[in-house]
């Protein structure tokens, strides 16, 4: 179960405000809306994915306090995917190409055919 940012009380994932603060926990009054928040002095800007790459539009950037659009850099390092095998790479490239297969196929059946003859 979740607890308050400000006063530590159990609160449910869709909770709007905290019942007993009164701080407001999601954005523009609906429960789909997480609105973050700081950890002290620092503003969250310093630590957002859209900061670092200079697509952030908010409005109080760089000092924002709250936001609805964060995301942290670190979890966008930790998501990194492994490469797959050579072998696995060729199977997803031709699965995904079945045009240029055919293509390829039939350039390879005419070149034949011309050599046959």
């Amino acid at each position: 179960m979740l607890s308050c940012p400000r006063c530590q009380a159990p609160i449910e994932p869709t909770t709007i405000q905290c019942p007993r603060c009164q701080l407001t926990l999601k954005a523009h009054g609906h429960p789909g809306m997480t609105l973050h928040r700081t950890q002290g002095d620092e503003a969250l800007c310093t630590t957002c994915l859209y900061d670092a790459d200079d697509t952030c539009n908010f409005p109080q950037r760089p000092k924002a306090t709250t936001c609805t659009l964060y995301r942290s850099v670190k979890p966008a390092e930790d998501l990194a995917l492994p490469t797959p095998a050579f072998g696995q790479q060729i199977r997803f490239w031709l699965r995904n190409h079945p045009g240029l297969m055919a293509l390829g196929g039939l350039l390879l059946l005419s070149l034949l055919l011309v050599l046959v003859r």
